[in-house]
């Protein structure tokens, strides 16, 4: 059986520029070959039995050589896989992207290219600069810094980059930058001519100097400024005032972990790592559980006052159960529907359901007491095997009549990412601390709580706990931000 490849870009750095496309054909993936500058929140994508395979070059040490990595891919794709070679930014602007296509074509592989957004542009804007502007520059030329170890040092015409009179864009350059400022100059261009250099851009851990050919090169220096690093040169730099940068965001530099479950069409709500993100995190999502659908048929649902969903996982596994007994949702009758959140509330609205109910607070025990406010006749609780204990606790403390009927369970999948390398890490639920620490015992972390139960959990994982204020995810967003600054 013949695989394929997919040439993958995987963009600047930011997770959220990954294009659609890509994180499609990720998720389907049985094998991905990966870049350095690859980070775990596009890793994410994949799905949880992937096998991931690094190939990174590091600062001139390349432990798997360019050979290598296409017999890989050949390989892999020979056993029937589907492959994706994951590479920074495009594949065809100096990922040698053309390179691993031509060797595929010339044995025979499929190979399909997904382009990439470029760090090329799309770092000097997160830096505020404009490849082109009206008036100031309507050209851009992109250059490689990084040289064959036996090419020549003459090897840029600088001659001819200063004639360009563009945006003159440099990649990989971080310890050629005064080599760059000082050949340009000698190649006849002003030394004043604003510069900038950007380092990590478009992460949360960007920082970025701006200059002239003359001074830029120390002032990196001072700054300590290391790779990646994008140099722009041109009249572009300034264009738009630097002054005035509004202040850092409240979590800015900061790296959070937000452990979720991974659902069978492999989609997630996101919301926490919105709050988070809004907030300046760079924030990584990975599963840490997979929900498992129960196939036993389902009871009659006529005669309930209330339909209950405690998540947008047992959602869908109850209109794939409905379908496969060729029945639809009529049975309900005049039953109202309940949710524990926006994600569940959204997941039933999208199939046509309006949700007459969801708590202040997403959780059990809130969605508990809001029902006892307003329920008189049975409920249906439609939620996970192994689900918390809060909601039946709460509605048996106010003598609600209920009944329980499993949809699913939660089932642990490995972690692949060091919760060491982080800021803290963001729990919802106490199933996922479990969940978490199934795979990663005994881990020094930070973990912000939505709730004192998952704290608890937490501390039972020997974790350092911080509890929210209350179970909104605003509030779970500021305990990230109080472990996150805590002095060690």
């Amino acid at each position: 059986m013949a695989g394929k490849v997919w040439l993958v870009g995987a963009g600047p750095g930011d997770p959220e520029l990954l294009t659609l496309k890509g994180s499609r054909v990720l998720r389907d993936a049985d094998v991905v070959v990966y870049d350095r500058l690859i980070g775990d929140g596009v890793l994410c994508h994949a799905k949880p039995d992937a096998e991931l395979i690094d190939v990174g070059k590091r600062g001139g040490c390349h432990p798997v050589p360019q050979e290598e990595i296409e017999k890989i891919l050949v390989a892999k794709t020979r056993e029937g896989k589907k492959v994706v070679r994951l590479k920074g930014g495009d594949p065809f602007l100096f990922g040698r992207g053309g390179e691993e296509m031509a060797a595929l074509m010339e044995r025979d592989i499929t190979c399909e290219v997904v382009p990439g957004v470029t760090s090329a542009t799309a770092v000097p804007a997160c830096a505020g600069i404009p490849v082109t502007l009206r008036g100031c520059s309507s050209s851009l030329h992109v250059v490689t810094a990084h040289r064959r170890e036996d090419a020549p040092a003459a090897e840029i015409n600088y001659e001819a980059l200063v004639r360009l009179e563009g945006t003159l864009v440099f990649l990989m350059g971080a310890s050629k930058l005064k080599e760059i400022c000082d050949c340009l100059i000698a190649a006849g261009m002003n030394g004043e001519t604003p510069a900038a250099v950007i380092e990590n851009g478009a992460t949360p851990r960007q920082r970025q100097v701006f200059g002239n050919l003359t001074n830029l090169p120390g002032r990196a220096e001072a700054n300590n400024i290391q790779a990646p690093v994008v140099i722009v040169v041109g009249r572009v730099v300034v264009a738009l005032t630097q002054e005035g940068t509004p202040p850092p965001l409240p979590l800015a530099g900061k790296r959070v972990l937000v452990p979720r479950v991974t659902r069978k069409n492999g989609d997630k709500s996101g919301r926490l790592a919105a709050v988070l993100r809004s907030r300046g995190a760079e924030v990584v999502e990975i599963p840490v559980s997979r929900a498992e659908a129960i196939t036993a048929p389902l009871p009659s649902l006529a005669g309930y006052e209330w339909l209950v969903f405690t998540s947008a996982a047992g959602v869908e596994v109850f209109f794939t159960r409905l379908g496969a007994e060729c029945r639809d949702v009529r049975e309900i009758g005049e039953a109202k529907i309940a949710a524990v959140g926006p994600a569940t509330q959204e997941a039933l609205q999208i199939r046509g359901l309006r949700v007459e109910l969801v708590p202040a607070a997403y959780n059990g025990a809130a969605l508990g007491e809001a029902l006892s406010a307003v329920a008189r006749g049975c409920l249906l609780l439609l939620r996970a095997e192994n689900g918390a204990p809060d909601l039946p606790e709460a509605l048996r403390a106010k003598g609600l009549d209920f009944r329980e009927v499993p949809l699913y369970r939660t089932v642990p999948v490995p972690c692949r990412v060091d919760a060491g390398d982080f800021d803290a890490v963001a729990f919802t639920c106490a199933s996922s601390v479990r969940n978490f620490t199934y795979f990663r015992p005994n881990v020094n972390i930070k973990a912000a709580c939505i709730g004192e139960k998952t704290a608890q959990a937490a501390r039972e994982a020997g974790y350092t706990a911080y509890t929210a204020e209350n179970a909104a995810l605003e509030a779970l967003a500021d305990a990230v931000e109080r472990l996150s600054h805590a002095k060690e």
